[in-house]
């Protein structure tokens, strides 16, 4: 994790209790502000709308979060809990296929919100660190996680490439797929790239 990045997320959050805003409108206002990314991405969130929303002065998150790029930062720092945690079926092939059956379950993976999230994260470099920190890093770490507990139990061999690629090719399915809905319309489509794409590459072993 980046310094740039814990300092950002760090430095909004704490700007959100300097003043007097209470921890459940604080809250309340962060809900405001997922609900927009969900609803219309980065550029549907405004100070102006989140007031509206919230029945909240905009004067009021100017002086508690100085921008939207510092609100957007503390809001998405609540959500900062990777998917995949607590993953841990006891073996490689049931973790995956574990994390494969939530994937494919939008509600579960909060879909909307990965979507803005990754929009933002192309198009708002101003973002990409915070993002990274909050919403990626999370997720990539608990599936490198599940490859580390393979290795120490010999199911997969440390020195195999394709480790490296296994969280990038994952997430980025479920960033595609909606790309490809006449090719990935399935349920099991992410199942299907467990044991057909993932487990073979890594040539894992009962």
């Amino acid at each position: 994790m980046s310094t740039q990045a814990t300092t950002s997320t760090q430095a909004a959050t704490a700007a959100a209790r300097r003043g007097k805003i209470t921890p459940e409108r604080e809250a309340e206002l962060y809900d405001a502000v997922l609900c927009l990314l969900r609803e219309g991405g980065y550029d549907s969130v405004t100070m102006e709308g989140v007031a509206a929303r919230t029945k909240c002065g905009k004067a009021t998150l100017y002086r508690q979060w100085g921008s939207k790029p510092q609100l957007v930062t503390a809001a998405l720092a609540t959500q900062r809990c990777a998917f995949f945690a607590g993953i841990d079926t006891g073996s490689l092939a049931g973790d995956l296929r574990e994390a494969a059956r939530l994937a494919a379950t939008p509600r579960e993976r909060d879909a909307e919100l990965m979507e803005a999230v990754s929009q933002a994260y192309i198009q708002h470099p101003d973002l990409r660190e915070a993002l990274r920190e909050t919403v990626i890093q999370p997720e990539v770490a608990a599936l490198d996680e599940m490859l580390r507990r393979a290795v120490e139990r010999g199911e997969i061999d440390a020195d195999n490439p394709a480790i490296g690629f296994v969280a990038p090719c994952f997430l980025g399915m479920l960033r595609i797929e909606r790309l490809f809905e006449e090719r990935f319309s399935d349920a099991a489509t992410m199942r299907t790239f467990v044991d057909g794409v993932l487990l073979p590459a890594l040539r894992a072993r009962p």
